[in-house]
């Protein structure tokens, strides 16, 4: 791994920072407000190939990886203007099915993706398995030749702006009785599928939904991949649900650092800029170095998955996710602490970040688990749960 980035990859950060700019985070704060989707800038990103970075290229695609989607998100998050749906539906979604679909699928699906005119949620956690994804009930059991599907999900997001959603689900083993993993890709118009918003203090274009599958039936082709290897398949998927959430927090960290920087310049108390005492510079320049440690741990986890190793990739991937969400929080608390009263006015820019930074020691998986992971995996310690 090179601690230098090639003329492509810095091009690409200039590319997507120049687009996150010309957005800037009123345009994200408009959207929320006004409850609107960020469709002019998903639309844009995604004609400029970045949506699709990771994606094959003989899908529309553009035949990177990781790395380069991390990069974009991180880019965008830097500028205010975070896509949260860039986790979900080119990072999960497409880095499935991009490994374990039919021809039919990828062909049907990538190329949607890769440009945005598709967009794909991603449906795992349930109102009592919580963190367990093991115990996972919603169930889909054949019915000729085609499957019927039942359960629900909570904590969804994008319902409402997506095509389809790629469900974690069990079928019951013919031999042993015993529910195991499958994947299916079910249409957000599907007969018998519902969902209901649900109300959030965060400030956020993208929503959060509960789903109910009553019986919804799907075609064969809904299956991703093998109905016996559901496992593997779905935990090729969560490394870089990781990466890209660390890029997420990185980048939200970055723009509240930036903010905080600025501010503390050019604000004078007695005749000096705040910026010139220690309280204030050392605080700030504490989270510039966790945020470049938190950054260096995501990039590695992106290079590890890039070039195959989904086991080395998983514990990068975690302590990513740690690093980033700690500092995230920090970061912004940080810069509203140095804005003192103006932090908390909304023209600043920072106030929808106090309750969106706090989620990031949360979702996509709390940093508990996380030490959980670590814990066992890279200690050798015995499973605490």
């Amino acid at each position: 791994m090179s601690f230098v980035e090639t003329e492509e990859q810095r091009e690409l950060r200039k590319a997507v920072a120049d687009l996150g700019e010309k957005y800037g985070w009123q345009y994200m704060l408009e959207k929320s407000q006004k409850g609107e989707k960020t469709t002019e800038l998903w639309d844009e990103a995604g004609k400029l190939g970045f949506l699709g970075v990771n994606l094959p290229e003989e899908y529309g695609g553009g035949g990177a990886g990781m790395y380069e989607l991390s990069l974009v998100l991180e880019e965008l998050a830097a500028a205010g203007t975070g896509l949260l749906m860039m986790v979900v539906s080119p990072a999960i979604c497409g880095t499935i099915i991009a490994r374990y679909g039919t021809e039919e699928q990828k062909q049907k699906w990538l190329p949607g993706i890769a440009d945005g005119s598709i967009t794909m949620a991603f449906g795992i956690t349930e109102p009592d398995a919580g963190s367990n994804s093991h115990k996972i009930i919603t169930t889909a059991r054949p019915d000729g030749d085609e499957w019927l599907l039942t359960g629900r999900k909570t904590y969804i997001s994008g319902i409402d702006q997506s095509q389809a959603v790629l469900v974690v689900s069990r079928t019951e083993d013919a031999k042993t009785g015993k529910l195991k993993p499958a994947l299916f890709i079910v249409p957000t118009d599907a007969e018998n599928f519902e969902y209901q918003p649900i109300e959030m203090g965060i400030m956020s274009p993208e929503k959060q939904f509960t789903l109910f599958f009553d019986d919804v039936r799907l075609p064969a082709d809904a299956l991703v991949g093998s109905e016996d290897a559901g496992l593997m398949q779905l935990f090729a998927g969560l490394n870089p649900e990781r990466i890209m959430a660390s890029a997420m927090a990185i980048g939200m960290a970055r723009y509240a650092l930036n903010k905080a920087t600025n501010y503390a310049k050019e604000r004078q108390v007695f005749k000096t800029p705040i910026g010139a005492h220690q309280a204030i510079a050392h605080p700030l320049a504490q989270c510039h170095i966790e945020i470049e440690l938190a950054k260096l741990m995501m990039q590695k986890a992106a290079v590890l998955y890039d070039s195959g190793d989904d086991w080395g990739a998983a514990s990068a991937a975690n302590m990513a996710k740690y690093a980033a969400g700690e500092v995230g929080t920090k970061t912004v608390d940080q810069a509203v602490q140095t804005h003192g009263g103006n932090g908390l006015a909304m023209e600043y820019g920072l106030v929808p970040l106090i309750a969106a930074s706090r989620l990031t020691k949360i979702a996509p998986v709390s940093r508990e688990m996380i030490l959980n992971f670590i814990a066992q995996a890279n200690l050798g310690l015995p499973k605490s749960y």
